[in-house]
């Protein structure tokens, strides 16, 4: 049974793309020749959206070292200068909004109110990165028996950033700006589902007054990976994807000796105790686990209820997912866009009869939409047990599994038995009670009646699977500072 829906329209790709990147076979937008091009694909409407030339694995080192050159000059800056120019980032963001909104929609099919939303939080979350930096990056003086001692906290050069296509922008600025506001230069190696939206990002860059190098894209196949992590010049990388693909990162940034920091996939539990107020929690454990069209790390993705509400959660659940509407993303009234592609369509259909099979019992949704785009109806399971995949592994669609328990302690039990440890959600009309669970949960983020997201002013980063080091804060922005131990001794 499916919510309203709206049908996609013919969509009008090209002219929202930006001009550089509508090019002709062999002639790549930063003037050099390739051999190898690929195409985007709007999820929506299963169209072609632009061709892009790749950049071959020398050409793309060579942009590396444009970027070294570049961090000489911008680690000179006062923290405060740079900041300077977060705040010009953060206008510019929003005066190009309309654009970079409309392509991440084209281009991985968020729906458009959500990319409208993304934009705005890109913005906002530098202009708090302004405020905080001088703080957050200030030399800290420590007592020595008299003698004098200070940590300060240096940028160490270029990092590489390796990002996914869900949250085509924020996801770069969640790492950029930091890294950027410490010191030190960004390489930009961004999915290849959102080159357009990653171009954009670095026209904003430059439109806001950065020196040219300072925040650079690369469009590069995979086959290049480990030479830019090889590279002398590049002294960290940050990944954000799956924990498979994390594991090869990691791998290679131990063997080139740099540091990582990985966010990966999660599973994270969204639980509702006796005392919840269970329609709140309903209208937001919807709200979480359908944003982004079910696509996100930290969605809820396994909902555990005591069994004194679950039927009252249960129907509550149901009806609130019912009521999202799925259809084109560009309409603004649509709430569920398509996947990213017609692979994790197949993937939720697999998880789908491999749940019915063992057992589980589909409330609503189950099945891809008729028609043409990789859209897949939301649905909710019941009877569900660990033995299922769709409790076994990190679900990227709208499938919302309901397992029914006899209390906190089974409802921690149930939470903690995952590799995975994002974020969790706990639901209790007694906070304290909240506190006290919380702090059991195997999770790098617990939010007590609220929708687990990332915000600037706290670290973000998960435990177990789900990657390791902090995103954000004080924590996130140090992450890629030399801490800098320094002693006054007596003469």
């Amino acid at each position: 049974m499916m919510g309203p829906s709206c049908q996609p329209s013919p969509l009008a790709d090209s002219p929202h793309l930006p001009s550089m990147l509508i090019t002709r076979p062999g002639l790549h937008p930063f003037g050099m020749s390739a051999s190898e091009e690929f195409w985007t694909v709007n999820p929506a409407t299963e169209t072609r959206l632009a061709s892009y030339p790749m950049m071959d694995t020398e050409f793309a080192l060579r942009q590396v070292r444009r970027s070294a050159e570049a961090f000489t000059s911008w680690r000179e800056r006062t923290v405060e200068e740079r900041c300077e120019l977060l705040l010009s980032l953060a206008k510019t963001l929003r005066a190009m909004s309309a654009r970079c909104s409309r392509t991440m929609t084209h281009e991985m099919g968020k729906p458009i109110k959500q990319s409208e939303a993304e934009m705005e939080k890109c913005a906002w979350s530098l202009e708090v990165l302004a405020e905080e930096a001088p703080e957050w990056l200030k030399e800290e003086e420590v007592k020595l028996d008299g003698e004098k001692g200070i940590v300060s906290f240096e940028p160490l050069g270029v990092i590489l950033g390796i990002m996914p296509w869900n949250f085509p922008a924020w996801q770069v600025v969640r790492f950029a700006g930091p890294a950027l506001a410490a010191g030190n230069a960004v390489v930009l190696r961004h999915s290849n589902v959102v080159p357009g939206t990653a171009l954009l990002l670095q026209e904003a860059f430059r439109e806001a007054g950065f020196a040219d190098g300072v925040f650079n894209v690369l469009i590069t196949g995979h086959h290049s990976t480990e030479y830019l992590i090889a590279s002398e010049d590049v002294r960290g990388v940050s990944f954000t994807g799956s924990t498979e693909a994390g594991s090869r990162i990691a791998s290679l940034a131990s063997k080139y000796l740099k540091k990582s920091v990985l966010e990966l996939g999660g599973s994270d539990p969204f639980i509702v105790l006796n005392d919840a107020d269970v329609p709140k929690a309903a209208q937001v454990g919807a709200e979480s686990r359908l944003i982004n069209s079910g696509q996100s790390c930290i969605n809820a993705k396994r909902f555990i209820i005591t069994e004194d509400v679950y039927e009252q959660f249960r129907d509550a659940f149901v009806k609130e997912v019912q009521s999202y509407i799925v259809g084109d993303p560009l309409d603004p009234m649509t709430d569920v866009g398509p996947l990213v592609r017609e692979a994790a369509l197949r993937e939720c259909e697999s998880l789908v009869r491999d749940a019915v099979k063992k057992g589980a019992r589909v409330l609503t949704g189950g099945q891809r939409r008729p028609g043409r785009g990789y859209f897949f109806e939301p649905t909710v399971l019941e009877n569900v047990s660990q033995k299922m995949k769709v409790m076994e592994q990190e679900v990227f669609g709208p499938i919302a599994p309901l397992v029914k328990v006899k209390d906190e302690e089974e409802a921690i039990r149930f939470a903690n038995a995952t590799p995975f440890g994002l974020g969790a959600a706990i639901w209790t009309r007694d906070t304290e009670r909240g506190w006290r669970l919380g702090r059991r949960l195997e999770a790098g983020a617990v939010f007590v009646n609220g929708l687990v997201r990332s915000d600037p002013r706290m670290p973000f980063g998960g435990v177990k699977d789900s990657g390791y080091g902090r995103e954000l804060s004080k924590f996130g922005i140090r992450e890629f500072t030399n801490v800098k131990a320094m002693w006054a001794c007596r003469a």
